[in-house]
């Protein structure tokens, strides 16, 4: 089975053991973390209605912010194993008093809208750590084999959530179980288990791991982020890149938002639509992992990491631009699964391969622009431009609103368009930035890397 595995993902002799405990995790917190997501944002739109996606993506935004304004303290400054280790058990301890929350029969809106919260926070602190460690692991050449097939199995534990949120209804018709839904009262206690389950998977799996100490000096808030501020503004492919990722992250809001408007409108019932939305996303799901599994690597490796950051921009100006001319069910639905797709998939992966050229003692404060403030200003500018769009429209008494805020996405993805163009131009140059100096590991780094 190890062989066979080794083969298909071209892993090598040494790299079994670490590939199989990190892909391990990643697994976990994407079962976790897509549990949190469906559960949560299916509640909240059944109990409060879509528009309230907008609300919570723009208090989402702000929650982003300090979580990483927090996150900038430390990443660089502690070893890196333990730093995953403790946020997992952080992730624990914060289940546990939603739990109490809950327990003290606190509105369904009001905790759907805290699962929701930590869903997102699942997807975006979890990672940016598990990744800025996965590529101090790794060589450059290795991550850019590695990472793709790690990645693949996010779409393993996307498939695992999404039956486990189906599971109830099915056993429900069986006549096995009494509730034929997955509550948020469960899908919080299995937060629990798992996140304590990964502490201790760290503690033991990955005490071994061989990773150079990084300099823990004292630094405040501002000369952490001062540090990758620089970084980012004088090199000119990740300042491009930064801007990139704001307008595309403006456009992914906007676009599910209005996939949750019109999947609601005509799907009324709320554990019919929780279904749908689950169905929705496992296949999703499925189409991600045979992407990311047998075609991102390659892919990345014959167009390059400058050309492949082009997909997720194009997908979103046609994506809204198929809305715009095709407003119905089925339009909207496969043009916000396409983009879904895209973004879990070709996207991550490129930008988590391009990390690797960031040296180890600035990977973590250059991630935070790049994982956490970038997407976060183009949420809550998605959640402001959406709000007001749909405001205003209300009250001029204008019905089609979807032409208003869908226009708005069409303009941040030719933006992003733009900018990934201006950034390919100075790609190169890039590479020879100061900046980017590292302390070699294993032979001249530019030498290994294909471009």
């Amino acid at each position: 089975m190890k062989s066979f595995l080794a083969r298909t993902f071209d892993i090598r002799a040494g790299e079994f053991r670490i590939v199989f405990v990190l892909s391990l995790l990643l697994l976990g917190n994407t079962v976790a973390r897509q549990m949190t997501g469906i559960v949560g944002i299916s509640d909240l739109i059944n109990t409060a209605g879509p528009n309230q996606t907008l609300t919570v993506n723009g208090i989402n935004a702000v929650m982003i912010f300090i979580t990483a304004l927090l996150a900038s303290l430390i990443i660089d400054r502690f070893h890196r194993v333990d730093l995953l280790k403790w946020t997992t058990f952080g992730f624990a301890m914060v289940f546990v008093a939603t739990d109490v929350v809950y327990l003290l029969r606190a509105s369904t809106q009001v905790v759907a809208a805290i699962v929701y919260l930590m869903s997102q926070q699942q997807w975006l602190l979890f990672p940016m750590f598990f990744w800025v460690l996965a590529n101090d692991i790794f060589e450059v050449v290795q991550a850019k084999r590695l990472i793709p097939v790690i990645g693949s199995w996010s779409f393993i534990g996307k498939m695992l959530g999404i039956a486990i949120t189906l599971l109830p209804a099915a056993l429900f018709r069986a006549g096995w179980l009494e509730t034929n839904e997955l509550t948020l009262g469960m899908v919080i206690r299995l937060n629990v288990l798992f996140y304590l389950a990964a502490f201790l998977l760290i503690t033991i799996g990955l005490r071994r791991v061989n990773i150079r100490e990084l300099d823990a000096g004292e630094e405040t808030v501002q000369e952490s982020l001062s540090e990758g501020w620089d970084f980012v503004r004088q090199v000119a492919s990740y300042r491009l890149l930064l801007l990139a990722i704001v307008a595309v992250a403006v456009c992914d809001v906007i676009v599910e938002y209005r996939f949750f408007v019109v999947a609601k409108s005509s799907i009324v019932e709320p554990v019919a639509y929780k279904e749908f939305y689950s169905l929705y996303l496992l296949a999703a799901a499925i189409l991600s992992f045979a992407v990311q599994g047998f075609a991102t690597g390659r892919l990345i490796q014959r167009l390059q990491l400058k050309n492949t950051f082009l997909i997720q921009p194009i997908l979103a100006f046609a994506s809204s631009v198929a809305m715009i001319a095709s407003p119905g069910m089925v339009s909207t639905t496969i043009s916000s699964w396409l983009l879904k797709v895209s973004r879990n998939t070709v996207d991550e992966a490129t930008r988590k391969a391009y990390q690797g050229f960031v040296p180890e003692e600035r990977r973590g404060r250059v991630a935070l622009f790049t994982d956490n403030f970038a997407p976060a200003v183009g949420m809550l500018i998605a959640a402001l431009l959406g709000i007001a769009a749909v405001t205003l429209c209300e009250r001029i008494g204008f019905t089609d609103s979807f032409y208003v805020y869908l226009g708005i996405t069409v303009l941040f993805a030719g933006l992003a368009v733009w900018f990934i163009m201006r950034m390919r131009a100075s790609y190169d140059d890039s590479l020879f930035n100061w900046r980017l100096k590292r302390r070699k590991r294993g032979g001249d780094l530019l030498k290994d890397i294909e471009f």
